[in-house]
């Protein structure tokens, strides 16, 4: 079985890694960009994403390149302490939780597929224009932008993980599918700072109108973001935009007030060595994954608010249930069927629940902490985590006693 990955991105390069230790070995990732680099923030892996990659041998890989994160709190705009808990192992996980450089972990995915499958299982430079299902043999249609010539690679499956405004989703769907947006910005940027509180904290500080989470990502570094409604004489990227750069100073003003005997948000903002900005956008569930052999994965099959540490996470959820589909059902359309009935619903609903935890949870939450009720909103956001988590794949107990994705230990 041949199998095209368009996309060299977080879910890509694990589905390509996925389908070579399920013993698929004839796989290809196009990627348009011309060389995969060490670009961009930070990324949080919570323990249902490290199993997975664990369970691809790269346990070893992340525990040195990422940071263990030991603990979530949540502060009100004054520093004030609403809750906490303890996060991976220390939460009873059997696999630990990481805050990693995006990135780098994209990097060394893509140094884990080139060695396990070949220097030329990962192209680079082709832009992906189409995929033609009318022929005998599906095919993906590219240009290659050193020579600006066409190239077409025939596959049994392509997997379409091409990002939020995926150019295979869109073509097989046969319309653009519409971004939608929550009206909000998110700024993200690194700084070097000494460690704050237990040097393995995340913390997310504010209320319904801003937020800031901070966390560290490699020794003395720390990744920070910021969150607000749109401010439109200041926004200038295109709705989705990750890549856009922006003037820390100018990011700066927002956290004026942010400035406490545990972190100072302001100095760490202002310090960043590079700032970006991120206007809000997810898409609506959508009602099919599946287009004869050609399948969607990640952000293309269900781009998400990036609340709770889940967009990439999902996506390499999307990789290790493919792949296990694959090698084990009885034929390729039994596998992407099943596939899609295991992800879709689930990923939907974590759709869903990003939207709504952008909106009228931290309205609920801010509302009580202004009120002096710490004790209440640290019910309610302990009743949210507990909820989130079970939904996405996350709960301590389903997720150390689930079965492995794993071909070798699947029964």
């Amino acid at each position: 079985m041949r199998v095209v990955i368009v996309g060299a991105g977080i879910g890509g390069l694990t589905a390509a890694l996925s389908l070579h230790a399920a013993g698929c070995h004839d796989v290809v990732v196009i990627e348009a960009a011309r060389e995969i680099r060490d670009v961009g923030v930070g990324i949080n892996l919570p323990p249902h994403a490290v199993r997975e990659l664990t369970e691809l041998g790269l346990g070893d890989v992340l525990a040195r390149a990422g940071v263990l994160t030991k603990e979530l709190a949540y502060y009100d705009p004054a520093g004030r302490l609403i809750w906490a808990e303890p996060r991976g192992v220390d939460a009873g996980y059997r696999w630990p939780q990481y805050s990693i450089h995006r990135g780098r972990l994209q990097q060394l995915l893509a140094d884990a597929v080139r060695m396990r499958l070949g220097a030329s299982s990962v192209i680079t430079g082709q832009r992906v224009t189409g995929v033609d299902t009318a022929s005998s043999k599906t095919s993906v249609t590219a240009i290659d932008q050193a020579n600006d010539t066409t190239m077409s690679h025939e596959a049994d499956v392509i997997i379409a993980a091409d990002g939020i405004r995926s150019v295979v989703r869109n073509g097989l769907c046969g319309k653009t599918i519409p971004l939608a947006s929550n009206g909000w910005v998110m700024y993200r940027g690194t700084a070097k700072s000494s460690p704050f509180l237990t040097g393995h904290s995340m913390v997310i500080i504010g209320d319904e109108t801003q937020r800031i989470v901070v966390y560290p990502i490699a020794e003395g570094v720390l990744n920070w973001l910021l969150v607000r409604p749109k401010d439109d004489e200041n926004q200038q990227s295109e709705l989705g935009n990750w890549n856009a750069r922006m003037e820390p100073s100018a990011i700066a003003r927002f956290a004026e007030d942010y400035r406490f005997d545990w972190l100072d948000v302001h100095r760490l903002v202002a310090s960043a060595s590079e700032a970006y900005e991120y206007p809000m956008a997810d898409i609506d569930p959508l009602p099919q994954w599946v287009f004869g052999s050609c399948v969607l994965l990640g952000d293309a099959a269900h781009a998400m608010y990036p609340f709770g540490s889940n967009g990439a996470s999902q996506a390499i959820l999307d990789a290790r249930v493919l792949a296990y589909q694959l090698a084990t059902a009885s034929d390729i359309d039994a596998a992407l069927s099943a596939y899609e009935a295991d992800r879709r619903p689930v990923t939907s609903e974590v759709q869903l629940a990003n939207r709504r935890q952008a909106g009228d949870v931290m309205a609920r939450v801010s509302a009580l902490a202004r009120r002096g009720a710490h004790s209440d909103a640290a019910t309610e956001l302990k009743d949210v985590e507990r909820r989130y988590k079970q939904l996405a794949g996350f709960d301590v107990d389903a997720l150390n006693t689930r079965k492995s994705w794993s071909v070798s230990t699947a029964s």
